[in-house]
């Protein structure tokens, strides 16, 4: 594509709206009791007479789905409906033996809600139009060279939670931006496993553009993004494709595209079906959803800790934004740490916190022997090199200050002791005592140094430092 002038590009509003498949963590499929977990497994193991749709089969909901798909209403800020139900959702696929998904269609199990995303300090709510529990098809590959496809069966009838957001996205970062907030969400709900590359969740974007702000010009869809780097990509480069074609006086095409990753451009797969194409009827072998005000309450006193709820605890660390996120992203280390802030002080727990970000198997050790360790470092017994050297012995053994002691780590803080070293060392280097007394500071650490060998590197550094400066009336 050749390069847009930004004045171009700004009479353009872009408007986005993002499908999201959410895998649901169940045992078993939606209407059938075989292992959900088909990433290990070898193709078409892992199907029934149900997943492959022969005649007679009857699907039968399973119950755990109806739970998990309660937890993300109240996720998205709302409830689940009580009153849902089935429909047949008609098309054929190679990977669909029954020529028809069982999805909903206009009674879904979950109506409104929305996302909230940050950016720059400024927040912004994505409305949720509405989510509906859907059955998953197979999946066909084609071999490189060969004149057929296969088909692997062993993801059909994978439960899945559809989300659809309101067209109410502006801009590609935005778009990422509402992409990881629902990932969180879904995650930290319990409601997914959450694993991206085995497409835990998948993302199609409809994106459109049109000069008058009011309306919504014609939308192209680009399936099954599997990151948020490259929804982001996506997006950008189909509104770019978007108003190179109507700037050359062309009208865009509603139709499925597809993103290639190593291109890093769409291409088109075919052309939109719309609603009336699917010929949706009612699904006769499954009852409607009822769901009472106990079942309600019942699910939501399940609900876990939120993204939401989760930053203002971590906030105590007094950390940067950022890594609040970075530790957002890693749910297996947040439950660790949020129980060091209740049981520690502020700056152990961040300690805590930046140990786990640098080696995750510090997991491994006691939380009340990584609390001794952190508390070694805020006092000046450890330096942190010492601590992380202390952290890897613990990972085999227990016993934070009888490690840090076996390994002759402690720091000495007596006084007297170190005051002692640093006469001995100012007479030994004045030329670098001279230098630090017309302020270079390389010479202060130089002199650090120098008491920190006379002893073995024992002496604890910021308090040789003070005595170093006191004698040099500094």
């Amino acid at each position: 594509m050749t390069a847009l002038a930004k004045e171009v590009k700004d009479s353009y509003k872009p408007t986005i709206g993002i499908e999201t498949h959410v895998q649901l963590k169940t045992k078993t499929k939606l209407f059938s009791a075989v292992n959900n977990d088909a990433r290990q497994a070898p193709p078409n193991t892992l199907i029934s007479h149900i997943c492959v749709g022969l005649p007679g089969a009857l699907p039968v909901l399973n119950q755990a789905a109806l739970e998990l798909s309660a937890l993300a209403a109240f996720a998205l800020g709302t409830e689940p409906q009580k009153f849902s139900k089935f429909d047949r959702k008609h098309y054929f696929y190679p990977d669909l033996p029954k020529g028809y998904q069982i999805s909903q269609y206009d009674q879904p199990i979950i109506k409104g809600g929305y996302v909230e995303i940050e950016q720059e300090g400024q927040k912004t709510k994505i409305g949720i139009t509405r989510a509906n529990l859907e059955e998953d098809a197979g999946k066909n590959t084609h071999p490189p060279g060969a004149a057929y496809s296969l088909v692997d069966l062993n993801r059909a009838g994978t439960p899945l939670l559809e989300i659809v957001s309101e067209p109410e996205i502006h801009s590609p970062a935005q778009a990422k931006a509402y992409a990881r907030e629902l990932y969180l969400l879904m995650k930290y709900a319990g409601v997914t496993e959450g694993d991206l590359y085995h497409g835990n969740l998948r993302f199609d974007v409809n994106v459109s553009i049109n000069q008058d702000p009011t309306k919504l010009g014609t939308r192209s869809e680009v399936k099954n993004l599997n990151s948020f780097r490259s929804i982001e990509a996506a997006i950008t480069y189909e509104i770019e494709r978007q108003i190179e074609t109507m700037e050359r006086g062309e009208e865009v095409v509603q139709e499925t595209r597809g993103w290639d990753e190593a291109k890093q451009k769409t291409t088109s797969q075919r052309t939109k079906e719309e609603v009336h194409d699917y010929r949706y009827m009612p699904e006769p072998d499954i009852p409607p959803i009822e769901l009472s005000d106990e079942d309600i309450k019942r699910f939501r006193d399940k609900l876990p800790k939120q993204p939401v709820q989760i930053r203002a605890e971590l906030a105590s660390l007094s950390v940067e934004p950022k890594v609040i996120e970075d530790l957002l992203d890693r749910p297996d280390l947040v439950p660790r740490i949020l129980e060091a802030i209740t049981k520690t002080a502020p700056e152990n727990a961040r300690r805590v916190a930046f140990d786990l970000l640098k080696d995750s198997e510090a997991l491994e050790v006691k939380l009340k022997d990584h609390v001794t360790l952190a508390e070694m470092v805020r006092t000046g017994e450890l330096s942190v090199a010492s601590s992380q050297l202390v952290l890897e012995e613990l990972k085999k053994t227990q016993g934070a200050r009888q490690v840090a002691e076996r390994l002759s780590l402690i720091q000495v803080s007596d006084t007297a002791e170190i005051e002692k070293i640093v006469t001995e060392v100012l007479a030994e280097n004045q030329t670098a005592a001279e230098d630090a007394r017309g302020g270079k500071m390389k010479a202060i650490g130089f002199l650090v140094g120098q008491v920190m060998a006379k002893n073995q590197g024992r002496a604890n550094p910021a308090l040789a430092q003070q005595i170093i400066k006191k004698k040099l009336g500094l």
